[in-house]
């Protein structure tokens, strides 16, 4: 299972984001939070900043809509240039059929879990998905300290989509650094998303290679992996 860091513009300048993109040449995914000031209390970026960012990295982008109607919005952000598209099943009306037209628009779909929602109820819906995104902090405001208590809900995806044998990715967002990505690897997940440590960081790139590094050890190691 390969490791993915996918940044978060979320902590860069934004008046420089074209030059905060080529910053972290090297990392598999540009994370790009969508906020609309309904379904979190905050207010980001929109499919403008998707297409301008799309034209100035070739690094895909990674877009994680916390928005209200999901259902509505998510496919222009493929048509903007998204190469995977994140919605919250606490928005979405109909993520069946929502994740089929991402995919059908050509990225790849992605759902959201925010801290107190578990997966159980979704297990059904894992095979629609290409990735599954648990938030471990809550959803809206960069900088947030890491929630331990979902390392377990981390665990039970993991379980969930071994039981499946599916080949979904498995997303931790919110307050990943070097000091507790290993704990999210150990524990399942694959793709990390990481802010304020990647570009709070004198090289960027040099911290995302160092993120890289402590993840994909730790998961050579991990019970889960060493199952699959």
């Amino acid at each position: 299972m390969a490791v993915q860091i996918s940044p978060s513009i979320l902590s860069a300048d934004f008046a420089r984001l074209a030059d905060e993109a080529k910053a972290v040449d090297g990392a598999d995914w540009l994370h790009v939070d969508v906020m609309d000031n309904h379904f979190v209390p905050n207010l980001t970026l929109g499919v403008p900043i998707v297409e301008s960012l799309s034209r100035a990295t070739d690094t895909p982008l990674d877009c994680h809509l916390m928005i209200d109607e999901p259902d509505r919005w998510a496919p222009g952000f493929v048509e903007a240039g998204a190469g995977s598209v994140t919605f919250h099943a606490e928005a979405a009306a109909a993520p069946v059929r929502l994740a089929r037209e991402i995919r059908a628009k050509g990225a790849r779909a992605s759902m959201a879990l925010k801290p107190a929602t578990p997966i159980e109820p979704y297990e059904d819906l894992l095979p629609e998905l290409d990735m599954l995104l648990v938030m471990t902090v809550e959803p809206g405001f960069g900088g947030q300290a890491f929630l331990d208590i979902m390392l377990p809900k981390i665990r039970r995806t993991r379980e969930l989509i071994s039981k499946h044998g599916l080949e979904l990715w498995l997303q931790v967002d919110g307050g990943v650094s070097d000091s507790t990505i290993e704990r999210c690897a150990e524990a399942g997940a694959d793709v990390f998303v990481a802010g304020s440590a990647v570009y709070g960081a004198d090289d960027p790139a040099a911290a995302v290679r160092a993120l890289r590094e402590k993840a994909a050890a730790t998961t050579a190691s991990a019970a889960w992996a060493c199952g699959h």
